[in-house]
């Protein structure tokens, strides 16, 4: 639910910026508006939603939070002409040639290499599977175990399980465990993937996690009670941890926005997203041509200011793919820090 949560209040506060400040396109004034449909995180769900919208709305973009609903709208999306919005990491998002998608944000692949040598070298060969088994988390895992093994690692034991519909690990923290590992691998959102990390520490795992790019390490450490859990571990550099100016007065406006609250990567991708798409629009002049908008994404991410684009999307490749500099963190002393790739070279 969280998940879901980030996404829409990120694209809500773009929305609300951007007709705050006003749209025009093509000499006319427009206002965006958000219709937000929930598909239980299920693909077919995702389809029937897509045509809702398209039927009712004659919407010009719509943008789903995941790989199966991202699979399922690219079968026809193509075909009624809207733009797909993707928020997954997953490389076959783009890889299948769609003409009218774009993904948000960088591919997974990127952190791979840099997750292994960490965990390796700092405590072992030996890797469990623990991670969620939705299509997003499949698509890791199938990239990840040849990696591993290729590294000289060894896979002791497998077993994904259902983040989105238990909240119960005890069974499967408890199977992977067994096999002795040295470092687990986990992931899916960041609530559930927190309670698997709380479990497997309660039954006395003293390895590192390699945490998969969905799941957040400043939203896992609040179910945790602190970082101290996380111990070891690598994953994505949390939005709120980025000491970039541009990035902490995007924090800043978001908190006052959402008090209480911090923005993950959910939240500030979408939010650039939906900025990226409204310039678009404005390069294109048509706020229903999907075709002209996806051809202007690139221009647009290029031109877009500093202060809509925390996380510093460079561009949009031919295949629609964003553009951006990997960025990882570990937990050390019971602390989050930045890591530069180079420092993971072999």
């Amino acid at each position: 639910a969280l998940y879901g949560k980030n996404v829409l209040d990120g694209m809500q506060m773009a929305v609300n910026e951007i007709n705050a400040s006003g749209l025009e396109v093509g000499g006319k004034k427009y206002k965006l508006e958000i219709v937000a449909l929930d598909d239980k995180y299920n693909p077919s769900e995702t389809a029937i939603n897509a045509q809702r919208l398209v039927q009712e709305h004659k919407t010009p973009a719509i943008l789903t939070p995941h790989s199966g609903g991202t699979f399922a709208l690219q079968t026809n999306n193509e075909q009624q002409k809207y733009l797909l919005l993707s928020y997954t990491s997953v490389p076959q998002v783009t890889a299948r040639g769609n003409k009218l998608t774009l993904r948000i944000p960088p591919e997974f692949t990127t952190y791979i290499q840099p997750f292994i040598r960490h965990a390796m070298s700092k405590y072992g060969k030996n890797v469990a599977i623990a991670a969620a088994d939705h299509d997003y988390a499949k698509a890791w895992m199938a990239a990840f175990k040849p990696a591993w093994e290729a590294a000289g690692g060894k896979v002791v034991a497998e077993n994904p399980m259902s983040y989105n519909k238990s909240t119960d690990f005890y069974s499967g923290v408890s199977r992977v465990m067994a096999s002795k590992p040295d470092v687990m691998f986990i992931g899916g959102a960041s609530e559930p993937t927190a309670l698997v990390a709380k479990q497997a520490r309660e039954l006395g795992f003293k390895g590192g996690f390699i945490i998969i790019d969905q799941a957040k390490m400043d939203e896992m450490a609040k179910v945790m009670g602190g970082y101290q859990g996380l111990e070891g571990s690598i994953g994505v550099l949390p939005v709120v941890d980025d000491p970039a100016p541009d990035t902490r007065a995007f924090v800043q406006r978001f908190q006052k926005a959402y008090p209480g609250r911090n923005p993950s990567s959910e939240v500030s991708l979408n939010y650039t997203a939906v900025h990226a798409t409204a310039l678009a629009m404005k390069l294109a002049g048509t706020v229903t041509d999907a075709t002209a908008i996806r051809a202007n994404l690139d221009k647009a991410m290029k031109q877009m200011p500093k202060s809509v684009n925390p996380h510093g999307l460079d561009g949009v490749d031919e295949r629609g793919g964003s553009l951006a500099d990997t960025r990882v963190a570990v937990v050390e002393g019971g602390k989050i820090a930045e890591r530069a790739l180079s420092s993971f070279k072999p």
